[in-house]
């Protein structure tokens, strides 16, 4: 760390060669555990989660239509947007994988399939621009270099991935059910969605209704 490595790669790091001894152990090549196994993961401070208001979604959509050269990263964009999808999820999606007006996700993260409902709208621009540019191709890094020339500043490693962090905090902001977003992401455990709670309209609100002082001179009595 002393050397500029953030600790989230530094858990990563050793996160990797605990699965190295691990797995050479189960393959009986060694008959020892690992060396650091009692090595625990630096505790990080949990930071903010970035995501685009709705003027940013404006500025940054207005920008990809703009790059008339790369006409795939707009519609790619737009999908990561009405649907939560990680940028190589929306990326490897084709003609095949829309059955109607819903989306199916394979080869995910998670290594599950999921199906997302998306508008009648979105479902025929996907047509449509299938019919005219063919199926997407890798295009993320014209993505960042677009994002880039915008007014939006995000912190280090969120590019395209903040695309899935604004679908799931204006979802929850709009008063979105926790555990329906968690099946829309594809989160196998419900402490990565709750991550979003905090956006929920009535998050905590009993710490207002509740609390023993309202601003006043005296502290409520009586449970008012």
């Amino acid at each position: 760390m002393a050397e500029g490595v953030a600790g989230k790669t530094l858990n990563n790091r050793l996160a990797y060669l605990k699965a190295v001894y691990s797995t050479l152990r189960k393959l009986d090549v060694i008959d020892y555990e690992c060396p650091f196994h009692q090595l625990q993961p630096i505790k990080l401070q949990e930071r903010p989660l970035s995501f685009l208001s709705l003027e940013q979604i404006d500025e940054l959509l207005k920008a990809l239509d703009e790059r008339e050269t790369s006409p795939h990263p707009p519609m790619i964009a737009r999908l990561c947007l009405a649907t939560g999808a990680r940028w190589g999820e929306a990326e490897a999606i084709g003609p095949d994988r829309l059955k109607g007006h819903a989306v199916v996700f394979a080869n995910t993260k998670s290594k599950r399939v999921r199906v997302v409902p998306i508008s009648a709208s979105l479902a025929k621009s996907l047509k449509s621009h299938w019919a005219k540019h063919g199926q997407f191709t890798h295009c993320m890094e014209t993505f960042r270099r677009v994002l880039n020339t915008t007014a939006i500043k995000l912190p280090d490693g969120q590019a395209s991935h903040v695309l899935r962090h604004t679908f799931a905090s204006h979802f929850v902001m709009r008063g979105g059910n926790i555990l329906v977003l968690q099946r829309i992401l594809g989160h196998s455990s419900l402490t990565m969605t709750m991550r979003y709670a905090h956006l929920a309209p009535d998050h905590l609100q009993e710490a207002v209704q509740l609390n023993p002082f309202d601003g006043s001179s005296t502290p409520v009595r009586g449970g008012k």
